[in-house]
């Protein structure tokens, strides 16, 4: 159950994050206006909690396989929002930052 919490987690930071961040994008590049960039701030301040909510204690194991979340879901955003069509080489590199991120969260470890 704490895997799938802290995986859940991940999703929420990354849909805050990546989301607040094209809002403000949105708001500014798109002239949208300061009703988008309000969002976007408001959702970005979001993200900053979500992470203290992972059962892990260790903040910079966290923020570093949080990383590896952000990249693919940065590409998945793209897809689905934006209807980017990332190659295989994007598609590879997103499975390598995946690959990273369940080996610095779950992988085994013994007690200290």
């Amino acid at each position: 159950m704490t895997v799938v919490r802290s995986i859940v987690l991940f999703v929420l930071a990354a849909v805050a994050e990546i989301g607040g961040a094209w809002l403000i994008w949105q708001g500014v590049r798109e002239h949208r206006g300061a009703l988008w960039i309000g969002a976007g701030i408001v959702a970005l301040g979001a993200y900053g909690f979500v992470a203290t909510l992972q059962p892990e204690a260790n903040f910079g194991r966290i923020l570093a396989a949080y990383g590896g979340v952000f990249v693919a879901g940065s590409l998945a955003w793209g897809m689905v929002v934006d209807g980017y069509r990332p190659d295989r080489f994007d598609v590879i590199g997103a499975a390598i930052c995946l690959l990273g991120v369940a080996v610095i969260m779950y992988a085994p470890r013994a007690v200290s």
